[in-house]
């Protein structure tokens, strides 16, 4: 006893020893939401090790483990020294088998310092190393240090990462039987480990248990009467089957998390459902060239990851499955129109029956097409967003305010590297890259009414208060018409289905058939399908309503089977300002008198454009000649509709009749007529710019005006001077003078616009 005091003495002369975790590296392990384990990490050094704070261990374990290592464990200072002197004399006098006699603190001490305590002289630096470890932390310390560094056989080391590997439950859970096994596997790690299945092996480990059993009933004799715990039969495990669960989602946790235990937002019940339905649709399409798909799935009202798929298959080398479409920086295709819509109408260009037009169109260097190769002619805007025309988005896009669309996306996080100028107004038909991510996120602030807010991936994520980027009711106009496009295939309205939940979704492919997008809000959830190859190649297949909407719609399906759901969308309008008003159905202004048919959409008090409808007109028509007349005498009342010109066109491209006035009756003069109808609108040439040309070849400038439906031939002329006349809308060619110069229309109805013009020659 004299020399334990002494040793003592010496300890408590030396310094402070560092932390008792100081010098070994942990493991990590990733948990869903219910606490089931997702992945076990192992340390930088290979190990499974995981560090659990004492009180999360079960109490059985830590009694089971002071009963077979180390009874006095709470009473001695470190040093047992009735227990070294029979571990003196086993070892050394009767020479029957070797035995340690070390106590909890001096295993640690072994552990933590790398002691050889097989010779005398490590054994006494063991000793002097507990003293002074015993003389700095608590008694609860060293026993938690302890149980977090023993191994537990093979790379395995410490309860926590023992208890997965071996049972697949956390050390906080274990019964009886498991806190047994675990508390004699260290004394003898090698023989006893579970991971081991040979017989003998199998044996020492019973017999071991057996004995720990006994000492445990005679401490808590009550026990005997539950039965015997260990005739529970036991299978071996190891680390092979510990769980590698949403391995995309894990990855990208443990990227963005520093934490060695991490609880995440995941929902594995819905992970292993979208890993079904993204892996059965792919095989179904397998024929097609479709061999990869991904799905995130989020809870916007908690912004909570419910589930990742990163790829269709994590382990396929043949369509690098390890890449995560999660975080890949994709083109959307259309995937980002209804933000473009939404910016239109809250800065007033639109409403949702604002006539748009969808047909060939220049925007300066810019030649946009539609993906079917065909134009719809005018169309509301409501209708142009469910169809997806291009033409009508990108004009849309051309007159945001700065910094329209791109600056949009920017303030919403989207990695935009380039400056607004290299997309363009491509942009909102695709032209940048976001990710999956990007648009989940992007979704989710339209279910939120236009507040954005950051994705949870953990319980540890706080719910930050979300920025507005868009108002209610520019959100409320765009989701009113997302709800209204139909499913696949669908023949029939949303609303006829039993119990329907509306969906807010669109589609996109990508240029070049790369990817296909399905992106939306349901119940509570954002949702994105994406469909492509990682590789970049092109196909067909990959087509956002073909390839990309069934798969979505069947996890909306296998979602909304999983219980009962509610529009949380619809739940969240709050303060909104829109109004239903009346308007002529055809060009959605304010129904004028000779109106011929109504219809209702929403409308921004003060902020949607709203004009009383001048394309239906009364006019005069000769009951003889049936053209228009100047007087009523021997005339009859009839409305016609005043399209102008450029919509003209449209209507004829699309194959779409209109019926357009008379021509006035030759009696009827000039002075008769001016002053009715619209005056034409010079559309080229521009206004503004300077045109440059060459004098040895000054080319042509095309005149071209928008004329009033009436207005069958336009008349063009220059600083006074009659150029020449051509029909309504039809360009006429100048070859101008350099200067300044005013370019004037007038049309067979007299009425005109006039426009200043700079022309530079070079030489």
């Amino acid at each position: 006893m004299g020399a334990a005091f002494a040793g003592l003495a010496l300890a408590r002369s030396a310094p402070r020893p560092a932390p008792l975790r100081e010098g070994f590296a942990f493991s990590r392990a990733v948990y869903a939401r219910d606490g089931r384990l997702l992945r076990l990490t192992v340390s930088a050094d290979g190990r499974y090790r995981l560090w659990v704070p004492l009180h999360e261990m079960s109490p059985l374990l830590v009694e089971a483990t002071m009963l077979h290592e180390d009874r006095r464990f709470r009473l001695h200072p470190g040093v047992d020294p009735a227990s070294l002197i029979r571990s003196a004399w086993t070892t050394y006098g009767a020479r029957t088998r070797r035995r340690g006699g070390s106590t909890i603190t001096m295993q640690l001490a072994r552990l933590k310092y790398g002691l050889d305590s097989s010779r005398p002289s490590g054994k006494t630096i063991q000793i002097l190393r507990a003293l002074q470890l015993e003389l700095f932390y608590s008694k609860d310390r060293i026993l938690e240090a302890y149980l977090n560094l023993v191994p537990y056989g093979g790379n395995i080391e410490g309860a926590g990462a023992a208890s997965l590997v071996y049972f697949g439950k956390d050390v906080s859970r274990l019964d009886l039987s498991e806190a047994i096994t675990l508390a004699v596997i260290p004394q003898n790690p090698v023989r006893r480990a579970m991971t081991d299945a040979g017989k003998a092996n199998r044996r020492a480990l019973e017999d071991a248990r057996r004995r720990l059993f006994a000492r445990w009933l005679a401490v808590h004799p009550e026990d005997a009467r539950r039965g015997d715990p260990l005739e529970t039969p036991w299978t071996v495990r190891g680390a092979r089957e510990l769980p590698f669960a949403a391995p995309h989602f894990t990855r990208r946790v443990l990227s963005l998390a520093r934490d060695e235990r991490i609880v995440t937002t995941l929902d594995l019940d819905a992970q292993k459902l979208l890993e079904r339905l993204v892996g059965g649709h792919v095989e179904r399409r397998r024929d097609q060239g479709i061999k990869n798909a991904a799905a995130l799935l989020v809870d916007f009202t908690s912004m909570e990851v419910v589930a990742a798929v990163g790829s269709a298959n994590y382990a396929d080398a043949d369509i690098s499955g390890q890449v995560s479409a999660l975080t890949s920086r994709r083109s959307p295709g259309s995937a980002l129109k209804p933000f473009a819509y939404a910016l239109a109408f809250e800065q007033g260009l639109i409403h949702p029956q604002s006539l748009l037009k969808d047909a060939p169109a220049a925007f300066g260097a810019y030649d946009p097409e539609n993906f079917d190769g065909e134009f719809a002619g005018p169309l509301p805007a409501r209708e142009a967003l469910i169809k997806s025309r291009n033409i009508p988005a990108v004009a849309l896009a051309s007159k945001l305010a700065p910094p329209g669309l791109y600056g949009f996306l920017k303030s919403a996080g989207v990695d935009l590297p380039r400056p607004a100028e290299h997309y363009g107004l491509g942009l909102v038909l695709g032209a940048g890259e976001t990710s999956m991510e990007d648009l989940a996120r992007l979704y989710a602030m339209l279910g939120n009414g236009g507040e954005l807010k950051p994705l949870r991936r953990t319980a540890a994520d706080p719910r930050e208060p979300g920025v507005r980027l868009l108002s209610q009711d520019a959100v409320f106009l765009t989701m009113d018409g997302l709800k209204s496009n139909p499913r696949p295939r669908q023949s029939f309205r949303e609303e006829w289905r039993a119990g329907a939940l509306p969906v807010y979704w669109k589609t996109g492919t990508s240029w070049a058939f790369r990817d296909a997008w399905s992106a939306g809000v349901f119940g509570q959830y954002a949702l994105v399908v994406w469909i492509g190859d990682f590789r970049g190649e092109s196909n067909p297949a990959f087509v956002g309503a073909e390839a990309a909407a069934p798969l979505f719609f069947d996890i909306v399906d296998a979602m909304q089977a999983r219980g009962p759901m509610r529009d949380a969308y619809a739940l969240g309008q709050h303060d909104l300002k829109a109004v239903s008003i009346e308007v002529c159905a055809v060009p959605g202004g304010s129904p004028g008198p000779h109106c011929p048919r109504r219809s209702k959409t929403w409308f921004i008090p003060g902020v949607s454009p709203i004009a009383m409808c001048d394309v239906h007109r009364e006019v005069l028509v000769d009951k003889t000649s049936g053209r228009r007349a100047c007087r009523s005498a021997g005339a009859r009342r009839e409305v016609f509709e005043f399209w102008p010109s450029d919509l003209l066109r449209i209507f004829r491209q699309a194959g779409i009749p209109r019926r357009r006035p008379p021509a006035y009756d030759p009696a009827c003069g000039l002075t008769d007529r001016s002053g009715r109808g619209l005056p034409p609108r010079i559309t080229s040439p521009l206004s503004g710019v300077t045109y440059h040309a060459s004098a040895a070849d000054p080319g042509a400038i095309p005149l071209s005006a928008v004329a009033d439906a009436d207005a069958r031939e336009l008349f063009w002329f220059a600083d006074g001077a009659l150029v020449g006349h051509a029909l309504a809308g039809k360009p006429l060619f100048w070859t101008p003078r350099p200067g300044r110069s005013t370019v004037r229309v007038v049309d067979d109805q007299g009425r005109g616009d006039a426009r200043d013009i700079e022309v530079a020659f070079s030489e």
